[in-house]
């Protein structure tokens, strides 16, 4: 396969797949029900949305002060503003092209800071790693506040506790059969998955050599609450949502937070994939739906408005770069 047709695909695959959802999200309800999805986002309350958009908002500012800590120990002090904008237009550029994110930071970084590319990419992925983590433990955590429920509802969809338990079992088992092959292999697919790993691990240990890791820290749970914080305040336009605890909310919030890396930005998926979370606790799928649509609607309109905006002011703030 050509190197052409795998980037094609690469950008053709989730998109297309991310419109079916819509189109299948579409088609499965009934004329009544789309009525009344959108009469729930035509009047979803103006304050709680806004209150959503700008714990968003928070958030992007929150990355760009922890991106310059971990730059800081290499020797380079971006520019507030250009760390700020240089984030949102990451988040913009996503929602075209999965991931690409990633790397126009560090071409924009090179660009207009003078951080050498593979300098400031390593600091991202130490980013990344940090946010998968993150991302785990608030799995788990909703996991064990809500174990009775989840295990109830696996149940009722025919996934037995002991069902559940073997494949836990099995997969842990796999996993650490596959990590005790790669470690005694020599081959050289085996040596880039060590290489890769070494260096996560790395990264990740660095955040506890910086300087500033106590302000790291801050900000890296302060994203994840803002996070939560923008996904708990949607509950407020949707009238069955309401008597939601923030526990229950997590559930779905972690179903979208895996949506949104399976599709570009979530679209498609991610209603279906928080209206299916809610579900589990009675929410109807009208209601479930719209909070879902409420939610990636918002968030992907403030992504493309101000991604837009800083794709225009970056370069005229940096006229001299």
């Amino acid at each position: 396969m050509g190197k052409s047709l795998k980037k094609f695909l690469k950008l053709f695959v989730p998109i297309a797949f991310g419109l079916f959802l819509v189109w299948y999200s579409y088609n499965s309800t009934t004329p009544d029900e789309r009525k009344q999805i959108i009469h729930y986002i035509s009047n979803a309350s103006p304050f709680w949305v806004g209150m959503s958009i700008i714990l968003g908002i928070l958030s992007h500012i929150s990355r760009a002060v922890r991106w310059k800590y971990l730059l800081r120990p290499l020797g380079y002090r971006p520019k507030f503003i250009n760390s700020i904008f240089i984030v949102l237009m990451a988040y913009f550029a996503n929602l075209g092209i999965p991931r690409s994110g990633e790397f126009l930071r560090a071409t924009a970084l090179t660009t207009y800071e003078g951080v050498p590319f593979e300098k400031g990419f390593g600091t991202i992925v130490t980013e990344r790693v940090i946010d998968l983590l993150m991302l785990l433990l608030i799995l788990t955590t909703t996991l064990l506040l809500q174990t009775d429920i989840i295990l109830a509802f696996l149940e009722e969809k025919g996934i037995s506790i002991i069902g559940t338990v073997a494949i836990l079992a099995i997969g842990l088992l796999g996993l650490f059969i596959g990590s005790f092959i790669i470690r005694k292999s020599k081959s050289p697919f085996a040596n880039k998955v060590k290489t890769f790993l070494n260096g996560l691990i790395d990264g990740v240990l660095s955040v506890f050599k910086m300087k500033n890791k106590w302000p790291f820290v801050f900000h890296t749970i302060f994203i994840w609450i803002a996070y939560i914080g923008m996904f708990w305040v949607i509950k407020h336009t949707v009238v069955e949502t309401l008597s939601l605890s923030v526990s229950e909310l997590l559930v779905a919030f972690v179903a979208g937070a895996f949506a949104m890396s399976t599709t570009n930005g979530g679209i498609g998926l991610y209603p279906i994939a928080v209206s299916a979370a809610l579900g589990i606790f009675g929410i109807s799928s009208v209601s479930g739906d719209a909070f879902g649509w409420i939610m990636w609607i918002s968030q992907t309109a403030m992504v493309v408005v101000f991604g837009t905006i800083s794709f225009i002011v970056l370069p005229l703030l940096n006229r001299n770069r």
